[in-house]
């Protein structure tokens, strides 16, 4: 197989919204770090939404990005929490993948904690191959060849590979 065409996880990003319930964000900033060992950046508001009462600023969730070899762990045990099956619906045409998981404590070594009750996470992977970061550097941006991106059936072909793991309807 052509090195090029490996493909790897790039990023994994872990999300709980808590919207203007502050004592639900300081639960999901305690499970997140309780999950990673990692502690989380909390995500505020860009625009105003007066139905909503929001205004720009306002903190309303919790995010953690991880990157590199503690991806793969930490993804076969989100993957265990759904029992190792997967849905078409959650892939994109980008090579994408997201799905939520309702309750933490369905996530194999992770215990219940009285302090945060039941929460649940949206859980998001980015996928590459070597040679994306022509799309994101600062000098000489240019696009990936069509070629070269990862498509739907790509990722969910590295995901059964990768992580065994078996395709729901």
């Amino acid at each position: 197989m052509n090195v090029m065409k490996e493909i790897k996880i790039e990023k994994l990003t872990l999300n709980i919204g808590a919207g203007r319930d502050d004592r639900v964000l300081k639960k999901a900033i305690k499970l997140l770090e309780h999950i990673t060992g990692v502690p989380p950046v909390q995500t505020t508001t860009k625009k105003r939404l007066a139905a909503w009462g929001l205004r720009p600023g306002l903190p309303i969730g919790a995010k953690i990005t991880l990157r590199g070899d503690q991806v793969y762990k930490l993804t076969e045990r989100l993957l265990a929490a759904k029992e190792k099956k997967i849905k078409q619906s959650w892939f994109d045409n980008h090579g994408n993948i997201s799905f939520g998981i309702h309750e933490y404590v369905d996530i194999p070594e992770v215990k219940y904690d009285t302090e945060i009750g039941i929460l649940g996470l949206q859980v998001s992977l980015t996928l590459a191959r070597p040679g994306f970061r022509v799309k994101k550097r600062k000098l000489h941006k240019a696009s990936v060849g069509k070629s070269h991106m990862i498509d739907k059936k790509e990722a969910i072909d590295f995901m059964t590979e990768r992580f065994g793991v078996a395709l729901e309807e």
